[in-house]
């Protein structure tokens, strides 16, 4: 049976989804791709840090030990900052390893760039996990593209957010117990302020507007506003009217092939698609010419989301490298 290894940078909540997604499907994945995956190497900060993982799993703080590492086939990115990340993908890119990433940030800034060295290479990239956690809003744009011309996307991109609004709502908590509870159930980072900022999900904006529009608009001209001046009173009086405070991500072409985009905290009646996303579950609405809208929804945040979403990617690379057949 061949073999695919792989490498994990980063161990955070995404990377550690992965690893344990990967070891636990092994099987089911090898029935798909016609390979045993392996996890390789994984590299952290802090080597130090009792971790639960194989003992055959080389825990490095070194990246080199990866890269040089002649049997790495692919390498999972989870690293929450732009860099090193940019540089640690490039490097793998110039050495003919495929990368998988969850970095939406960079990967908002970097993905062209990317790309374009991938494809010189001759290497995979998958960046479905950089947007909508769960939702394979990256594959369906990529199948729509191919028949049709997608005019606007919205999307609740955030799910930390979402929760922060829900809860705000369902239990009459502030904005900060709301944002303490996303915390303590693994929804918000430590340090929270992309999400609640509003940055997040520009930046995911950012990646689905390259992917359907081969372009972004300016950034500074992309109004951004986050959820953090929304108060508990402002939320229950819009729950009497019978409204819903969403945070909206919002991107559109218009007939002269102008580029519009803004994100931000919008009040929505019962007749939008968006007004039952509850909690952290994410949605995007894709308006096409032909399809018209369609209407995706799943989970935005935690472990398992993005991780599924990465190992998907993973299969989806491997396919395009002569799977081999399983009979049994």
């Amino acid at each position: 049976m061949p073999s695919i290894k792989a490498a994990i940078i980063g161990f955070g909540t995404v990377g550690e989804g992965v690893y344990k997604i990967v070891n636990e499907k092994r099987q089911q994945l090898k029935q798909h791709t016609g390979y045993t995956i392996e996890i390789a190497s994984i590299l952290v900060r802090d080597v130090t840090k009792n971790r639960a993982v194989a003992p055959s799993v080389l825990v490095t703080y070194s990246i080199d030990d990866i890269l040089n590492d002649p049997e790495i086939d692919i390498i999972f990115e989870a690293i929450v900052d732009e860099e090193p990340a940019y540089t640690y993908l490039s490097q793998a890119i110039e050495k003919g390893i495929h990368i998988i990433t969850a970095n939406k940030k960079m990967f908002a800034k970097h993905g062209p760039a990317l790309l374009k060295h991938a494809e010189f290479r001759d290497v995979q990239v998958g960046f479905e996990a950089t947007t909508a956690g769960g939702i394979p809003i990256i594959r369906t744009i990529e199948n729509l593209l191919a028949g049709d011309r997608v005019h606007r996307v919205q999307g609740i991109l955030n799910g930390t957010s979402n929760f922060i609004l829900t809860a705000m709502r369902d239990e009459g908590v502030t904005f900060e117990e709301a944002l303490h509870h996303a915390q303590k159930k693994g929804f918000a980072e430590a340090d929270p302020t992309d999400d609640i900022s509003g940055f997040d999900a520009f930046y995911k904006l950012m990646v689905v507007s390259s992917l359907a529009f081969d372009e972004q608009p300016e950034w500074e001209e992309v109004s951004v506003v986050g959820i953090d001046h929304i108060q508990t009173d402002d939320v229950l009086e819009a729950s009497k009217a019978e409204l819903r405070y969403r945070h909206v991500a919002d991107i559109r072409i218009d007939d002269e092939g102008k580029l519009s985009g803004k994100v931000g905290p919008v009040l929505l009646d019962a007749e939008h698609p968006f007004y039952a996303i509850d909690g952290v579950d994410n949605a995007i609405i894709v308006e096409t010419d032909y399809l018209g809208k369609l209407t995706l929804i799943g989970p935005g945040a935690g472990m398992y989301p993005t991780g599924s979403a990465m190992v998907a990617d993973l299969v989806h690379i491997i396919r395009q490298l002569k799977p081999v057949p399983v009979l049994s």
